[in-house]
């Protein structure tokens, strides 16, 4: 991308001098952490993922949204880690063979718990919502796009109304995911969870 940083290209770099960045921001933030990467991949170890919890619990004006494929090692994890308020744990569940993520998910006593169905690769009927606070819904997108089922998108917006779960739907994906759009029957679903702190 150009920039000196990045120019090991996707290997695992651990940038300690970059830690301090979101304490300089005064103005609350959401902010995606590693959103070209995964926090809890295998080769980042535990005490960088604990210098990053401490750089979020510093920064309670921020809220901060950490997502991973790898729940195993979330929930191993889990317990060395300070979870504030302000941090909120998902998992990635593109496919029906991976739900047992959400299992572990659950015993993450994050103040929310996310599941992102992106990119949506296949049916996932009787979904357990029980203790996730919000779900992510989106098509893949590129010239390569596997495509995403509208049968498979309006049973999960079902299950989340039925459970009461804010649903969010990013887009149909595709090779022009702005020409796809974002509407389900004409309906825009942008729903995001209830702030429960200050």
């Amino acid at each position: 991308m150009g920039i000196e940083k990045y120019n090991r290209g996707f290997d695992v770099v651990c940038h300690e001098h970059e830690l301090h960045v979101p304490l300089s921001w005064k103005k609350p933030r959401m902010i995606f952490v590693n959103s070209m990467s995964d926090l809890f991949h295998e080769n980042i170890p535990l005490s960088f993922i604990q210098k990053v919890f401490r750089v979020m619990n510093a920064c309670s004006q921020h809220t901060f949204q950490v997502l991973t494929k790898r729940a195993d090692i979330l929930e191993r994890y889990s317990p060395f880690l300070n979870w504030t308020p302000n941090i909120w744990m998902g998992v990635t569940v593109e496919h029906c063979s991976v739900v047992h993520r959400v299992n572990k998910l659950r015993e993450i006593p994050a103040a929310i718990r996310f599941l992102s169905i992106e990119p949506m690769l296949s049916a996932m009927p009787d979904l357990d919502l029980t203790g996730i606070n919000w779900v992510i819904v989106g098509g893949e997108s590129g010239p390569n796009a596997r495509p995403i089922r509208e049968l498979w998108v309006i049973d999960i917006q079902r299950q989340c109304e039925t459970k009461n779960v804010p649903f969010f739907f990013k887009q149909w994906g595709g090779k022009n995911k702005k020409a796809s759009g974002h509407q389900i029957n004409g309906e825009t679903f942008q729903q995001l969870p209830m702030l429960i702190y200050v």
